[in-house]
């Protein structure tokens, strides 16, 4: 059975009620399992507890408002359930190793810097290729004030591009060495804004020669308009005669998407692959010769 559905359902929920009072019994509730069996499923597909990432969501979600609001850190605190400034600092520093006011001194400093120079840094990005159809019709960058969980995502934007055919891709490549005879996931979470044609992960496994052995660009399952952070993944085997491990995320037309926390892992058999079979629609032998059905 595949849960993912269900958890991306339950961080929906999660996402649009951090500010609310949330618990592993009220998030359980919704998705319509017991707390210890929502639980265990939960963080085995986030691998987080739900706790955890509640936790952590609004600790992020604070962050940003520290650097783009002019909000009382006591009014941040309460907004997001902590019972005191004190509690809130705490967490705060937990994960970002400042207090908030010193975070939002330090951070609201560097956002100062000049536009130009974001921009020169923006195609530059550590490990991360810009490329596709029509990628000088894109931009790619590290957004620092739209993240899923620490100081910064990805992001990859349109900028001139003119129709849906376009696509462009943030990407990376590594040899499958480490990987081959398994069976492999990557996860990570995304967040989308107008998008016109469709976006999501891609991954793609191939041999010394080039040709693909296992391929998954979420077409049977894409990602359109605008959503909010979700958890998304692909699960491909690695055959032997693997060389080269390929992975980003796709943008396809017009629009935005932001992506945080990419990891890749083991896993075993009983986990379904999402690989796209490309022969499952060639015939067996040829068909309808005389054009008369």
């Amino acid at each position: 059975m595949s849960y993912q559905p269900i958890i991306q359902k339950s961080i929906k929920y999660i996402e649009n009620n951090l500010h609310e009072d949330l618990s592993l019994e009220s998030v359980a509730q919704f998705a319509g399992f017991s707390r210890y069996h929502f639980h265990r499923v939960f963080q085995k597909e986030t691998g987080v507890t739900i706790s955890e990432y509640v936790r952590y969501r609004r600790i992020a979600n604070s962050a940003s408002m520290l650097i783009n609001t002019d909000e009382k850190i006591i009014d941040i605190a309460f907004y997001y359930h902590f019972e005191t400034q004190e509690s809130f600092s705490r967490s705060f520093k937990k994960y970002y190793k400042l207090p908030p006011g010193q975070y939002r001194k330090i951070m609201g400093q560097l956002m100062f810097q000049r536009e130009e120079t974001v921009l020169k840094n923006e195609q530059r990005l550590k490990g991360w290729l810009l490329s596709g159809s029509h990628p000088a019709n894109y931009r790619m960058g590290i957004d620092r004030k739209i993240f899923h969980k620490g100081k910064g995502s990805g992001f990859l934007k349109s900028s001139t591009v003119q129709s849906n055919d376009e696509f462009a891709t943030m990407m990376q490549q590594f040899k499958a060495n480490k990987y081959l005879g398994k069976r492999i996931k990557l996860s990570g979470f995304l967040k989308s804004q107008s998008i016109e044609g469709y976006c999501g992960f891609w991954l793609r496994v191939d041999n010394t020669i080039g040709d693909v052995l296992q391929f998954d660009n979420m077409s049977d399952r894409p990602i359109t308009g605008s959503t909010e952070w979700n958890h998304y993944y692909i699960v491909l085997d690695v055959p032997q005669n693997s060389s080269l491990i390929s992975f980003g995320v796709l943008l396809s037309g017009k629009g935005q998407v932001w992506v945080d926390e990419f990891k890749f892992e083991e896993v075993d058999k009983k986990t379904p692959t999402t690989n796209i079979d490309f022969t499952s629609n060639i015939l067996d032998e040829p068909t309808n010769l005389s054009f008369e059905e």
